[in-house]
């Protein structure tokens, strides 16, 4: 991956604030005396197994996809640093949406991890986003952007998993 100040500032601006500085601003927030202190997190050994899975296989499968988007988009995933080519390898094969996939399984991840309400809360309101803004907002752009070939990919590939 070519480290860029667009790709940098493309990970302080979504990832790290979603996967990272909200989710641990309600943990902070759930600590006794904190404003959601009545949603107390805990730890289990189970649990926390599980947990560290989602977290490693949808930060590993962040990483792939922003490399891919930065080697062979030519782009970051942020808006004002759009890809220029249309990525439809590795797993944009699978889902159209890898990255949303990868950044749920984080989310769901920690809010297992913790057996936070505020963070599974949290990745609601995050897959509910996901759910009403890509057909509305992404998917029309990147057909504006990429045209036919987008159109095709889209009859081929589902916009989340089978």
């Amino acid at each position: 991956m070519k480290f860029s100040r667009p790709l940098i500032k493309a990970f302080l601006i979504f990832p790290m604030n979603v996967m990272g500085v909200i989710p641990a601003f309600l943990i902070w927030c759930s600590r006794p005396g904190g404003v959601l202190e009545r949603f107390p997190y805990s730890f289990s050994n189970v649990r926390s197994l599980v947990a560290m899975l989602l977290i490693a296989v949808g930060a590993g499968l962040c990483w792939k996809t922003v490399s891919l988007f930065t080697e062979y988009g030519e782009g970051t995933p942020a808006p004002f640093d759009p890809p220029r080519k249309l990525v439809i390898r590795g797993p944009y094969v699978y889902t159209r949406n890898p990255m949303m996939v990868a950044v749920c399984l984080v989310l769901s991840g920690e809010a297992l991890l913790f057996a936070s309400v505020p963070l599974g809360i949290w990745f609601l309101i995050f897959l509910g986003l996901c759910l009403i803004l890509i057909p509305l907002w992404e998917e029309p752009d990147l057909e504006k952007r990429f045209g036919e070939s987008y159109r095709q990919y889209k009859q081929k590939v589902p916009r989340w998993l089978h």
